[in-house]
């Protein structure tokens, strides 16, 4: 029986290219796909199994497109950068204005507005897929943007092929306009940092503060994970410390190197805080543990000159859960207040309560705190997560542990940059009357940059400018 011309086509069959298709076609719809390299297509189309039917193989783009049947969707699984704008040149030729492709990398959002502004001759719009491997196969979170009529186009696979909440909600949404989504998909990533960051400062407090084993430590995690902390990173977390080498016998975190990897997506995060003004120090402070974790070797040379840092800490497992709890919830708070600031900014619709649906599931942060956070959103959007009765209930429970934790670590030498930022930024968000009138002071006896006073009275210089 002939299968009907897809309407969607892929290019791209790496990893999550691949495993995208055959989510997609797996859902009933059928799709071209193109590979640079004609026997990874081959390959792909020859293990597809029941679903071979359902994916038209194709030997060049021209080929790809002329078997697609019009308006053709073609999502681009290439990677960020270079490779997109030379694809699109690549694809430009063989297209009509009214197709679509879909940028479906980790691309810069910058990057994502130039191309929706650059006058291209065809649709153009930019996703963020979460989920890895597993949820591009069988359900990640997607974060569209571009223009609502092509999200209209899409959304039908879109929330086909998504994760679905526990609800059964579809995990995938409109987010707004031009790179709007693949903004919000880096916000995601700076937070996957920080949550990453701060489940590893807790786990170093037990190894080295505690002298607690990997396979000791596994089962806390698992316990966390059936309460508020409940997330897949918590999950994960329980199975990565429970595992056992092949090779020695022994638990596997205790032979894998302490340096962690990075894609840039926490980085453009941080950098793109700074460019709104907006303070987000527990991502910040996850990218640069993130750096400081490659430097091996001075590590090693500072452990020789002053002695190894970590020292044996008197301390409860239940406040290291709850400075886990207050943690998550302070990152959290910061990534929403940088949306909403990206909003006005761009010029974005940025719905903060379906942003906090669609991560739900399918993606690497999800967490059951995420349902409470898009309840408190709905309440009031705007509103820094911090003070939304829900969490602040939370936090006036959980930070007098998250203060005990971070004050033993900095006696005791065990390095919490992620919990200390946190806690850092929740007391300056918390107290009315600052100390950056000191700032202002200084910033007018060096510059004569003037500052504003209490009572409002015109007084624009301090008695050092009077001469």
């Amino acid at each position: 029986m002939a299968v009907t011309k897809p309407q969607v086509g892929l290019v791209g069959l790496g990893t999550m290219g691949a495993a995208l298709a055959l989510n997609i076609a797996e859902k009933g719809f059928p799709i071209a796909v193109w590979n640079r390299t004609a026997s990874v297509t081959q390959d792909f189309h020859a293990g597809a199994g029941t679903l071979a039917p359902r994916v038209v193989a194709t030997e060049t783009l021209a080929d790809l497109v002329a078997a697609m049947s019009p308006p053709r969707s073609i999502i681009l699984m290439v990677p960020a950068g270079k490779a997109v704008d030379d694809m699109l040149a690549q694809l430009a030729p063989h297209l009509q204005p009214d197709d679509l492709v879909i940028d479906a990398g980790n691309a810069n959002f910058h990057d994502t507005n130039r191309r929706a502004a650059s006058g291209l001759p065809f649709r153009f719009m930019g996703i963020g897929v979460s989920g890895g491997e597993e949820g591009a196969r069988h359900g990640p979170a997607i974060m569209a943007g571009g223009q609502r009529e092509d999200w209209s186009r899409m959304a039908g696979v879109f929330r086909a092929i998504a994760a679905k909440a526990d609800d059964g909600t579809p995990c995938a949404d409109h987010m707004g306009e031009a790179g709007a989504g693949h903004f919000v998909k880096a916000v995601h990533n700076g937070i996957e940092y920080a949550d990453m960051q701060m489940i590893s400062e807790v786990y170093g407090v037990m190894r080295d503060g505690l002298g607690m084993s990997a396979s000791q430590i596994a089962p806390v995690f698992a316990r966390w994970n059936e309460g508020v902390l409940r997330s897949y990173l918590v999950e994960i977390s329980a199975a990565v410390a429970g595992a056992v080498d092949p090779v020695t016998g022994g638990p596997l975190l205790d032979v894998i190197v302490d340096a962690a990897g990075q894609k840039g997506t926490g980085r453009w995060t941080a950098i793109e805080a700074q460019n709104l003004g907006t303070p987000i120090p527990v991502i910040e402070a996850a990218v640069m543990a993130r750096n400081v974790s490659s430097r091996r070797g001075e590590r090693a040379a500072g452990e020789a000159l002053y002695g190894p840092a970590p020292q044996r800490v008197d301390l409860e497992l239940d406040d290291l859960e709850q400075a886990l709890i207050a943690g998550k919830i302070l990152c959290y708070a910061q990534g929403f207040a940088m949306m909403t600031a990206a909003a006005g900014e761009f010029g974005w619709a940025l719905d903060m309560p379906a942003i906090a649906r669609v991560w739900r599931a399918g993606c690497i942060i999800r967490s059951a705190m995420l349902n409470d956070m898009a309840e408190a959103l709905s309440q009031d959007p705007t509103r820094n997560l911090m003070l939304a009765p829900f969490f602040a209930d939370l936090l006036r429970e959980t930070t007098p542990a998250l203060r005990r934790v971070v004050a033993a670590g900095a006696l005791h030498g065990l390095g919490l940059p992620a919990l200390s930022g946190g806690l850092a930024w929740f007391d300056l968000m918390r107290t009315a009357r600052g100390t950056a009138n000191m700032i202002q002071g200084q910033r007018d006896f060096f510059g004569l940059h003037g500052f504003q006073r209490l009572d409002g009275l015109d007084h624009p210089h301090g008695p050092w400018a009077a001469g």
